[in-house]
Order: C-alpha cells, then structure tokens, then sequence
C-alpha cells in the first residue's frame, strides 16, 4: 500500500532547512579547511589555495544572491508604494535598489581586480541571514498586496450588490406602474366613425410619456455600466452644445423615437382600416409582455422584435447585462422577463397603437423631420425646453435667430393638420446691420 507523507509547512520547514543548509555549509567549509591543514597542505601550497578560493567564491555568490534577493524586496516595496502613492516608501524602496547596484558594482571589481577580501564562514553566514530577511519582506508585502486586493474586491462586491439591489428596485417599480397603466380607460371615447386629428395627438402625448420611461432606464443602466453619457450623446448629435447636462436626456429621446418611427408608416401588415382600428382597440387594454407571451407570431410581436434588435445595439446589451443572452431569446422568437425589456414592450405597445391609429385614419398620415439648422417655426415646432434658449442678458431679441439643434421628437400631418414636432434649439447672434 502506497502512503503519502504530509509536506513540511513552508514558513517553518523550509526556512529552517535552508538555514540548517547554511550551517552544514560553513561546517563543511571549516572541516575541509581543518582537513587541508592536517594533511600538510599549508598556506603557500596548491591545495590550500585551492580550498581558500573555493571558499571565497562561495562566499562571493552567496553575496551576489542576498543583493539581487535584497533589490527584489525594495523593487516589491516600490511597487507596493505606488497604489496608494506614498512618495516617502518609494523614496526608500528606490535608495535602497541603488545601494544594493552599488555593492553589486564594488563586488564585480574587486572581483576582477582580484581583491576580494573576506572571510568565507562569516560572509556565507552575514549572506545567508540577508537573503532570508529579503525574502520575508518580499512575503510580507506580498500578503499586503493580496490583503489589499481582497478588501477591495470585497468593497467592489458590496458596490455591485447595491447597484444590483437598486436597479431591481427602479425596475419593479417600473414594471409596476407600467403594469398599472397597461389598462386604459382614456381611450374608450375614441371610435373609428369619427377618428380625427385630435385622436392622434392625444395617443402620439401618451406614446412619449413611455420613451422618456425608457430613456430614464436605459441612461440609468448605461450609468451602472460606467458609460460616458457625453461621449454617447455627442455620438448621436455630433457637435451639439446642450445647456445643461441634464439636457443629455433630450439627445437619447431623439434617438428612441427616431428609431421606433423609422419607417412606420411605410411598414403595413395587410390589415384594412377597420382591422386596424380594432387591433387598436385590443391592444390597447392588454399587457404586452404577457400578450407577446401567448401571441409570438402576432403583428405585434413581429414588430416589437425588429425594432428591439435595431434600438438595442449588442455592445450596449452585453455592457447592460454582461452577456448576450437576452438577444438571443429575441431573435429565437422569445421574450426576457426582465425589467428592461418589460419596459421596452409597452414603449413598443404605445408605438404599435399609434401605428394601429394612423392606419385606421380616413385622412393621409406621415411624419416630418425638421433639419439641423432650421429657423425655429412655432407653427411646425415645440421647444422642448425653454432653457435651450441660452437666455442671455447681454443678447437682445432683434439679433439673435434661433436655430434648430436637433428634432427630438419628429412631427405629424393628419391630412392638412399639423401636430408640431419638437425640437431642441440654440441661438446664433447675427450682426446688426
């Protein structure tokens, strides 16, 4: 039968092995040179100076390994001292690596110039303690080291489990109101005899309520995922100045809606005016999620899926929530019982009304655009913020002609009437004549 001895404990054992090595190795030294002089091999003879200069080039690498063992713990030290900085550790740690280059540089010349001078037993010995306290404090600032990694691991864990705990709290809350709003009642007066412009507007206000539900979510998980929230808004609308950084929200709105209206009202499903309006009528008192749940080939499911694959970018859902899993569920046809994607099924939902509605219009719907630029019209545009203005006391109306920065929401035509889009605007002073 095979027994398997237990291994010494490496701090005691195999520090006490290697000074008990040291002693055997002066002993023999002593003993070697005892023996050299018992057999006659004097001073001036070949093998007492064989054994001398045995003895003394022992002594000289022994010397060389307690120096490099030495400018390995000051290197560790200086290393150590770097996070958190502490300019007086590293001013130490670094003299210290000089000092021990310099008795490296000192025992490389006497060594040449063959003036090496030492006592074998005593260096060997002087050496060996020298190596072994450097290597305890190489130990020792090692275990500093993993100490602190440990405490700052352990506070980043406790960082993470608060953003966990407070995103599932904003998310069920979330998921609450949404889920209380998912019924309406507002709607009940609207009938297709008598669908008008009014009709619309009334869905169109209730529809951007819900993208900035989901703008105030997705720029929350973009702040747990540490993202540049200026860097992504400059990305959307290069070269804008907002006048607030809160305004930043207004740049992701424009891009939400611009990308849930693409193409909306050029995408028809092959239902007539009627069926539409009655798909209106359905959705309108529905959850979604629990709808897409039990109705994954329905038009609504079809077009939830295709416009969270194009607002929802990858690298943005795999920085949200550390994989891709929750896309690929979308593209097989599933739906994430998550809080995030709960969200953007009843921002889907409202668009789908919307798009239900101006299908069921007797009268001609389409949506505008007003480019960058653009002279403010309060016919055709609504200022989203009066603090977009800039408003400077030093800058009087008569020379100052506000520009259009953005389109955070694009506007509408009902037949001739106009729903207003809005915009975000800057001021640009042109010269009085």
């Amino acid at each position: 039968m095979e027994t398997i001895q237990p291994k010494p404990a490496f701090s005691n054992g195999g520090h006490k092995s290697k000074v008990a090595r040291t002693f055997q190795r002066v002993i023999s030294l002593r003993t070697a040179t005892k023996i050299a002089s018992s057999n006659g091999i004097g001073k001036g003879s070949h093998g007492g100076s064989d054994v001398k200069r045995r003895a003394g080039l022992d002594a000289l690498v022994a010397m060389v390994f307690a120096s490099v063992t030495s400018i390995k713990a000051a290197y560790a030290e200086l290393q150590m001292a770097q996070h958190p900085y502490n300019s007086d550790a590293i001013q130490a740690a670094d003299q210290a690596v000089v000092e021990q280059l310099k008795v490296l540089s000192e025992l490389k010349h006497k060594f040449l110039k063959q003036e090496l001078d030492v006592s074998p037993q005593v260096t060997l010995m002087l050496a060996e303690i020298q190596e072994q306290q450097s290597l305890m404090r190489t130990y020792e600032i090692t275990i500093k080291k993993l100490e602190s990694d440990v405490e700052r691991k352990v506070a980043d864990i406790a960082l993470h489990h608060k953003q966990l705990k407070d995103c599932t709290f904003l998310n069920k809350s979330m998921e609450k109101k949404l889920n209380e709003s998912g019924l309406l009642s507002m709607f009940d007066n609207i009938k297709f005899t008598t669908l008008n412009p009014s009709d619309f507007a009334q869905v169109l206000h209730f529809t951007m309520k819900s993208v900035r539900g989901f703008v105030r979510l997705m720029m929350k998980e973009m702040e747990i995922a540490k993202w540049d929230l200026d860097a992504a808004a400059e990305s959307i609308e290069p070269g804008t100045v907002l006048a607030k950084q809160s305004h930043r929200c207004f740049v992701f709105e424009s891009f939400v809606s611009k990308t849930m209206l693409d193409g909306f009202f050029s995408r028809d499903f092959g239902l007539s005016k009627e069926q539409y309006f009655n798909e209106f009528k359905a959705m309108k008192s529905v959850l979604p999620k629990q709808f897409l749940v039990q109705n994954p080939d329905s038009c609504f499911a079809k077009f939830t899926i295709a416009k969270y694959l194009k607002l929802v970018h990858p690298r943005m859902e795999c920085s949200f929530f550390g994989n891709l899993n929750q896309r690929k569920l979308v593209i097989n046809g599933g739906f994430p019982d998550t809080g995030f994607f709960t969200a953007f099924a009843e921002m889907g939902r409202r668009f789908w009304l919307l798009h239900c509605l101006g299908f069921s219009m007797s009268e001609q719907v389409s949506v505008f655009q007003v480019k960058k630029d653009c002279r403010f019209s309060d016919v055709f545009m609504e200022n989203v913020s009066e603090e977009s203005l800039f408003c400077d006391e030093n800058i009087s109306d008569e020379n100052v002609d506000f520009r259009v920065c953005f389109t955070v929401v694009p506007g509408f035509k009902v037949g001739k009437t106009v729903i207003q889009s809005q915009v975000y605007l800057s001021p640009v002073t042109t010269p009085v004549s």
